[in-house]
């Protein structure tokens, strides 16, 4: 099974350029359905979570989800002030060290460029402390009565750092978490569909899960599987992490071994890795995932589980990294498991 990089690459910047804060996931959502339309029936539902059937369910056989959230960290705006800066929350985990000076977008009635400041009274003494999200600034450039006009409580607030190439087919932006996830299940879904593996096959792009998972939840319920693929990121080392404490960027695909995922999926996943050749590591979790997958596999009345994550660097951060190779490999090898669902159930 042959992935094109530049393809992969191609959608995810798409995917990551889109804004879908958790909650508002509109924008990103319309890319991944317009990205599925093509596989199969697509739509977008309630809670803004994209659904493709990509193979139709078939009565007494396997159905198998694939499965990656769609929203991503931003901030919401809780007020403003008399002289037109806003306070703003978090909308999931935002790694606040980064905040301040950075470069932000507010999806107000029209898009409005910001930026984060520290308080006005912010003296020397504080400069190396961070400073609580609360205690936070944006400024857009208006007053008051202009900022009212253009600006409404509980609008959300995006990073603004468009996806770009570094070197060896590494790219970086905000959203990497999870639209990296999101991209390669679209283009295992495209593997897929050539294979027709002779069961039923659902992709699921959820939205919230940032702040809850309340689409997987909801999505899962509706699709009823028997099967599921979830996939998400998780953290790759950088230089000051010792050996132990993180995954190797490039170095394919982590298999999750959990209490709540199948270890009977995990077994399978790394017999099939090794026949494709496909390079894959370990991720192991003594309790819960906190990912999706630990309410994917308890939907309903259970549903088969397991967790392929991407490794990640500077989790939370605008300048997020992922290895496209990384999820190309990932992207077969979700095929090869699909594939191989169809195939053991023909033959009992």
């Amino acid at each position: 099974m042959e992935v094109s990089l530049e393809r992969l690459r191609e959608d995810l910047f798409a995917l990551a350029a889109a804004h879908g804060v958790s909650g508002e996931e509109g924008g990103a959502a319309e890319v991944a359905a317009r990205l599925l339309k093509p596989l199969g029936e697509t739509c977008i539902d309630r809670l803004h979570s994209v659904i493709c059937r990509v193979c139709p369910q078939q009565e007494g056989k396997p159905h198998l989800l694939l499965q990656a959230h769609l929203d991503e960290i931003g901030l919401i705006v809780t007020y403003i002030e008399d002289n037109g800066f806003l306070r703003v929350a978090q909308c999931g985990g935002m790694d606040r060290r980064v905040l301040p000076g950075s470069s932000m977008v507010v999806h107000g009635k029209k898009e409005l460029p910001a930026v984060v400041c520290l308080p006005p009274n912010a003296v020397e003494e504080d400069a190396d402390k961070v400073p609580k999200i609360e205690d936070l600034y944006l400024d857009i450039g208006y007053n008051k009565e202009q900022a009212e006009r253009l600006v409404s409580l509980g609008d959300r607030v995006t990073m603004d750092m468009p996806p770009a190439s570094l070197l060896k087919d590494r790219v970086t932006g905000k959203a990497m978490d999870n639209r990296s996830s999101c991209a390669m299940m679209i283009e295992a879904a495209r593997l897929i569909k050539d294979l027709a593996p002779g069961c039923g096959v659902t992709v699921l792009l959820s939205s919230m899960e940032e702040i809850g998972c309340q689409g997987a939840r909801v999505g899962t319920f509706a699709i009823q599987p028997s099967h599921a693929v979830v996939s998400d990121v998780s953290f790759a080392r950088t230089h000051d992490i010792p050996e132990g404490r993180g995954y190797t960027l490039g170095g394919g695909p982590m298999v999750g071994i959990a209490p709540v995922l199948s270890g009977k999926m995990a077994e399978e996943m790394k017999i099939l890795a090794a026949g494709e050749d496909i390079p894959v590591q370990l991720e192991v979790m003594g309790g819960s995932t906190g990912t999706d997958a630990d309410y994917v596999a308890i939907s309903g009345t259970g549903v088969e589980t397991i967790l392929l994550s991407l490794p990640l660097r500077y989790m939370h951060t605008p300048v997020e990294v992922v290895d496209l190779n990384d999820l190309a490999r990932c992207a077969r090898l979700v095929a090869a498991y699909a594939k191989a669902l169809g195939e053991k159930e023909a033959e009992q």
